[in-house]
């Protein structure tokens, strides 16, 4: 393994693989620190509590590779011990309901970082496949409250103007984890320059993704195509604000990809993701070494790399979690 990337620790911003032992293992193998893992997209409260309980159940019949986060700390020592720790997220606030008080419930379970909507509306705000009508009042009172007990906004799948609005509302830093520049590639889950610009001007972060329907040469592209579009970001926000973010899907099969297009996981369709395969080079967790390699080969220096893969999202983490 390349020494830069097995000093580091290394943090991948979202991952929504099929939670099993193979998956597990190819996280150890791949050298990730830590993981922001999604427990809830569709599910309501009740069946988003069911996933958490799974998880932890992963997490404890795995201890020997994986641990559960609730602090940088618990990062850190997972780098320490050589295992992976479990970042609890959502990527809809679906399962906060229309009840405040269930996101502190979420916090104490451990969840970490949520994405506000997924693709479409709900009682927060509006999704980037709809007409946005932005961040609703209860929107407010719902940052407010993760800002208050230490829940990450992430704005990914979220409408622009809702987003705008979400950033502007946050007191703590809120984050893209998982997106691409609409400057290399047009597609609505992209985030144009302006939006890049936005977002990191007031204190967000930027997790970049892989997920090939989003790139610009699509299931064509390699690792160094993942790279180019880091660098790209990076040209225009700076290094200090930006991270990694694979949206790893891995052990999902057809069923999966098929939820995820359509509205409720269930109704409409919303978009057509065609064929998914990601970067050759990178198409499992385990190969997370050869993007380190391939930021070496663009001529990276070692601090730009250790802060892409790890150091950026630890300090961010740190900022919006408290310790």
């Amino acid at each position: 393994m390349n020494a830069i990337h097995a000093n580091a620790i290394v943090i991948d911003g979202l991952i929504i693989s099929k939670w099993d032992r193979a998956v597990f293992e190819d996280m150890r193998k791949g050298g990730l620190s830590a993981a922001n893992c999604t427990v809830s997209v569709w599910e309501d409260f009740r069946a988003t509590v069911h996933n958490i309980a799974e998880m932890k159940a992963h997490i404890r019949a795995n201890a020997d590779l994986l641990t559960l986060v609730r602090s940088t700390a618990d990062i850190e020592r997972a780098k320490r011990e050589g295992k992976t720790g479990i970042i609890l997220g959502f990527q809809n606030a679906h399962a906060f309901e229309d009840h405040l008080g269930h996101i502190e419930a979420f916090a104490d379970m451990g969840v970490r970082v949520v994405q506000l909507c997924y693709n479409t509306q709900n009682l927060i705000g509006t999704g980037c496949y709809e007409r946005d009508g932005g961040l609703s009042g209860y929107g407010h009172e719902v940052i407010a409250e993760m800002n208050r007990v230490g829940i990450m906004v992430d704005l990914s799948h979220v409408g622009a103007k809702t987003s705008e609005e979400a950033i502007l509302a946050s007191k703590k830093p809120v984050t893209y984890s998982h997106c691409l520049p609409a400057g290399l590639k047009a597609h609505p889950r992209n985030k144009s320059d302006e939006q890049l610009r936005f977002i990191a001007d007031h204190g967000g972060f930027i997790g970049v993704t892989m997920f090939p329907p989003f790139l610009r040469r699509g299931i064509e592209a390699t690792v160094d195509d993942y790279v180019e579009a880091i660098a790209y970001v990076i040209d225009r926000v700076g290094e200090d604000c930006v991270g990694v973010g694979t949206d790893h899907t891995q052990g999902h099969g057809a069923e999966f990809f098929h939820s995820l297009t359509h509205d409720k996981g269930r109704h409409r369709r919303l978009t057509d993701f065609g064929t998914v395969q990601n970067p050759a080079g990178i198409r499992s967790i385990g190969e997370m070494p050869n993007l380190t390699d391939a930021m070496e080969r663009a001529g990276w220096p070692a601090r730009r790399i250790e802060k892409v893969i790890g150091a950026n999202w630890l300090r961010v983490f740190k900022d919006v979690w408290g310790a």
